[in-house]
C-alpha cells in the first residue's frame, strides 16, 4: 500500500476529521491554529488562549488576529495572514519578537503554511510559533562556543562576519552555523539579529534615546534599516513598540 493510499485508509476511520488540536493541547512551549480562507480561527491550542488573556476557545474561533491581539501587532499578524492567503508562499522558521498578554517579551520561531482545497486554491492556513528556549550553558556543546557567543554579546554593534567568527571558534563557517543552530535553535545570522534587537528593545523600553542612535548603537547602518528590520521582526516600528510598551514614553 502506497503513502496516499494508506492516509486515505486511516483518516476514512476517523470519526471526525483530525486537526492535532488535542495533542497540541499538551504542549505550554508553542502556540497552534488553523484559519479558514478569510484568516479567521478555526482550531487553536489552549496555550494560545492563555496567551492571548483569554478563558476558553470559543473566544478566539471565529476571529481573525487583529480582533484578538492589541494594535498595532494585531494589524501586523492579520496582514501577514492575509499576504499568505492570497500568494500561497509558506512563512518558514520566521523568527518573531512576541508581546504577551502579560507585558512580558519573548522570542519564538513560526511556520505557517497553506491549506489547499481540492482544486489547489488555498482555503486556509496552519501554523505553530514555538518558543526559543535558553541554552543549557553548562551543556557540553555550548562550552567550545562560549567564548565567541560572548564576542557577540559584547560587540553586536559592530560589523560581525561569520566567517570571522567561525575562526575565532577554530570551525569552518558550516560548522561553526549547525553548532549555532543545535544550541540555540536558529541560524547564526538569526543569533546575531537576536542580540542586537534584545539591546535595541531594552533601550526602547527602558530609555528615551533617539531612535536613530539606538539604530546604529545595535549595530544597523541607519534607523530605515533598523525600522524595517524591527517591523519584520516584531510586527510594529520601533516607536510604535515604545508606544505600546510605555505609553507615557515620547516618541523620538
Amino acid at each position: 500500500m502506497n503513502l496516499a493510499a494508506s492516509q486515505e485508509d486511516l483518516f476514512a476511520q476517523l470519526d471526525s476529521p483530525f486537526t492535532g488540536e488535542a495533542l497540541f493541547d499538551c504542549l505550554t512551549d508553542l502556540t497552534f491554529f488553523v484559519k479558514n480562507r478569510r484568516g479567521e480561527y478555526v482550531v487553536v491550542n489552549q496555550e494560545l488562549v492563555v496567551r492571548c488573556g483569554r478563558h476558553e476557545k470559543g473566544e478566539l474561533i471565529g476571529r481573525k488576529a487583529d480582533e484578538v491581539f492589541p494594535p498595532p501587532l494585531g494589524q501586523g499578524y492579520r496582514t501577514q495572514d492575509e499576504t499568505l492567503l492570497r500568494t500561497g508562499d509558506p512563512i518558514l522558521n520566521q523568527l518573531e519578537l512576541q508581546l504577551y498578554h502579560s507585558g512580558r517579551a519573548g522570542w519564538c520561531l513560526t511556520n505557517k503554511l497553506p491549506l489547499r482545497g481540492r482544486d489547489g486554491h488555498v482555503v486556509g492556513l496552519v501554523g505553530i510559533s514555538k518558543d526559543l528556549q535558553a541554552p543549557n550553558e553548562r551543556g557540553a556543546d555550548y562550552s567550545p562556543l562560549a567564548a565567541v557567543v560572548h564576542y557577540i554579546q559584547l560587540h553586536f554593534g559592530e560589523p560581525l562576519r561569520i566567517a570571522d567568527l567561525a575562526r575565532r571558534a577554530g570551525l569552518s563557517p558550516y560548522q561553526f552555523d549547525q553548532r549555532i543552530r543545535k544550541i540555540f535553535q536558529i541560524t547564526t545570522g538569526q543569533f546575531i539579529h537576536k542580540v542586537r534587537l534584545d539591546a535595541a528593545v531594552r533601550r526602547l523600553r527602558e530609555t528615551v534615546d533617539p531612535i536613530a542612535m539606538i539604530a546604529l548603537d545595535c549595530g544597523y547602518s541607519d534607523q530605515s534599516a533598523f525600522t524595517r528590520q524591527f517591523r519584520q521582526t516584531a510586527g510594529l516600528s520601533p516607536s510604535e513598540f515604545r508606544r505600546t510598551t510605555h505609553p507615557s514614553s515620547r516618541t523620538v
